[in-house]
């Protein structure tokens, strides 16, 4: 049985974090879990290295787009290999086979009548290579808050209007094709809205896929990706395997638009087989705020890895948040659960175990069970199971942290130390430390796919011989590690971490890291590789004293439902009712950060409607080179309706 599951192919504007981290490490656990339950699982993960934004940072970096695409596709190679995330299939974008699949595709989707040519002339965001509809010269873009391009340019449109129908039948009738639920709901709600015709072709820029038409045109960066899931492997089947359509598609939420309505709707439009599945996790907060490049406030993998290993994140990541949702990181948090569930717990519990057998047994594995840890560990094979199916691996690490929790209780309660003391009391000794060894043996296979490089260390000093990639979950069952077997080498798993030693450790190499990759990116100070500065045109004074600025009162402010990066805000500029104000800083400032703040505001611009909320005017931010908006304010007391001059 096969099982084909994705990453995103990741965008290489900037060199990786620890929230790709999250998600390739997330998705290497279902396949190993897949593995375990019998399927042939096939992992990808890849690299997106068309469009503007691209083109950009290679100018920054001062290096030619190949240059620095092949250096930053590399450096998320070297990421995984030294992660212990196995990747079995990859593509960049830049490979002769994916533009040969998506021309494919292409010529699929305009044979069967979903292309045609035309021409458009409005807004682009450049920041999340989309149009912007209905968008003015200086608007916003409704996702990011960032001031939108006027272009025009001859375009090819794919008819995406002739997918609303089909596309809500398929999440009617498939509810698992889009999860969680809350996102399913996202995207029905967004498509009930009505979709307008796609630009898939750019004139204005040339790092790209040629379309096989006349003239110059490269593919949209979102048709060109896409297809990177199917030409990974070669359309429908690449040596004898049949991998297409994907199983899963794991994705973060703010490009589920991208994969649960544009996706399906070009496999439709080329009458191929849809994927299976489409989840969305939440996002991976670090100081209450989204983690981003853009932001500079990211966390990367490798101090991590050097000081803890790998498996301590990946059990992290999986164990600390409910898979679906945001979630936070903190050193602190990662720590704490190290020293209390892997030293503490696994870790100690191996070893006492393993010592005692040793010690009592002269390292031979004795006979003998007691059935209440035994039917402990067959509910638990169960629920992990069950958890893991569901990509719940919290709830799954709980449930397998439980049956540790009742062995550590039965050691106590059993007290081999003691029995070893009493002659008569030689049954029930080997009865508790084969029931000890044959639950860790258990949590070994269940823990595998969570803890790569661990599990195997656990198995080995079991003294098991065959490989523990060869134990299948259906046939996972208690009683089948074999008394009178040589225990292996005792060594320890997880040795304790004194917090503040490797807080400062890991901040200290975190710095390194940094400078290296702003080597790699040709970053100097804190220029960002994502946007380069535009030189600004003049204007004359009199087109300024148009521009009516004041001072207003934020008295209330609360996230746009359904775009991650906006606030609705309600200011007081002095006279009149307050304004409504939609702004783009959900990713700077949390609501309750802006209530009572004095900010200026542009109060002259028509209004305009975002996410179907009316803008009543504009805040006034500076945009830092990194991305992140900052709000004017003032060092003295001004009155609210103040016109600034």
């Amino acid at each position: 049985m096969k099982y084909y599951l994705t990453t995103p192919l990741y965008y290489v504007n900037a060199a990786p974090h620890i929230g790709h981290t999250y998600t390739t490490m997330a998705a290497e656990t279902i396949a190993r879990f897949k593995r375990l339950q019998g399927y042939d699982a096939v992992m990808f993960t890849g690299t997106d290295e068309h469009g503007q934004k691209v083109e950009r940072s290679a100018q920054a970096a001062g290096k030619s787009v190949v240059e620095f695409t092949d250096a930053i596709s590399a450096e998320f190679r070297t990421q995984w290999e030294r992660l212990n995330v196995r990747v079995d299939r990859t593509i960049r974008t830049t490979d002769p086979r994916h533009h040969k699949t998506v021309q494919w595709l292409f010529e699929r989707c305009v044979k069967n009548g979903y292309v045609y040519r035309g021409s458009y002339t409005g807004q682009y965001c450049v920041f999340d290579e989309l149009y912007v509809n209905d968008a003015k010269p200086g608007d916003p873009c409704p996702d990011c808050g960032r001031i939108t391009e006027a272009v025009t340019e001859e375009n090819y449109f794919f008819k995406l209007s002739a997918f609303s129908e089909r596309l809500l039948e398929l999440y009617e009738k498939d509810p698992g094709f889009v999860q969680p639920e809350s996102r399913r709901n996202e995207v029905i709600s967004f498509v009930k809205q009505g979709l307008n015709d796609l630009s898939i072709s750019r004139t204005n820029i040339k790092w790209g896929i040629p379309l096989p038409v006349e003239g110059h045109h490269v593919f949209y960066v979102w048709f060109d990706a896409l297809i990177g899931y199917l030409s990974a492997v070669e359309g429908e089947s690449v040596e004898g395997e049949e991998l297409w359509p994907a199983d899963l598609h794991l994705i973060g939420k703010e490009i589920l638009r991208f994969h649960a309505v544009f996706w399906p709707a070009f496999l439709m439009g080329a009458d191929l087989p849809l994927p299976k599945k489409v989840f969305a996790h939440g996002w991976l907060l670090f100081e209450e705020s989204k983690m981003s490049k853009s932001r500079g406030n990211i966390v990367r993998a490798e101090p991590i890895r050097q000081v803890m290993g790998a498996d301590a994140l990946r059990y992290f990541l999986l164990r600390e948040i409910v898979f679906g949702q945001d979630g936070s990181f903190s050193y602190d948090a990662l720590i704490g659960r190290y020293n209390s569930e892997l030293a503490n717990g696994l870790g100690n519990l191996v070893s006492r175990t393993l010592t005692m057998i040793q010690q009592y047994r002269g390292g031979v594995m004795p006979e003998g069970t007691v059935e209440a840890i035994a039917t402990v560990a067959r509910q638990t094979i169960a629920d992990v199971a069950a958890a893991f199916d569901a990509f719940e691996f919290s709830h799954g690490l709980e449930a397998a942290w439980g049956l540790l929790s009742a062995l550590d209780k039965f050691i106590v309660q059993r007290a081999p130390w003691k029995l070893a003391r009493q002659p008569e009391a030689q049954a029930d000794l080997d009865a508790t430390l084969y029931t000890a060894a044959e639950a860790l043996r258990i949590v070994a296979v269940l823990l595998s796919p969570v803890l790569p490089q661990s599990a195997p260390k656990i198995w080995a000093q079991l003294g098991i011989a065959e490989p523990l990639e060869a134990a299948r979950l259906d046939t996972l069952a208690w009683g089948q590690l074999l008394p009178g077997q040589q225990i292996g080498k005792i060594e320890g798993l997880f040795p304790r971490i004194e917090t503040k030693d490797a807080v400062a450790k890991m901040r200290e190499l975190e710095e390194l890291v940094t400078q290296e990759q702003n080597v790699l990116l040709g970053k100097v100070a804190k220029a960002a590789a994502s946007e380069v500065p535009q030189q600004s045109e003049r204007i004359p004074i009199e087109d300024f004293t148009k521009v009516e600025m004041r001072v207003g009162l934020v008295l209330s402010a609360e996230p746009v439902k359904g775009a991650n990066k906006l606030l609705h805000l309600k200011v007081d500029i002095g006279h009149g009712q307050p304004r409504t104000i939609v702004a783009g800083i959900a990713e700077a400032y949390q609501p309750e950060q802006l209530i009572g703040r004095k900010v200026v505001i542009v109060a002259n611009l028509e209004p305009r409607k975002l996410r179907g909320i009316e803008s009543d005017g504009m805040i006034v931010a500076a945009s830092l080179e990194g991305g992140k908006p900052v709000l004017a304010g003032f060092l003295e007391d001004v009155p609210i309706g103040a016109r600034l001059k």
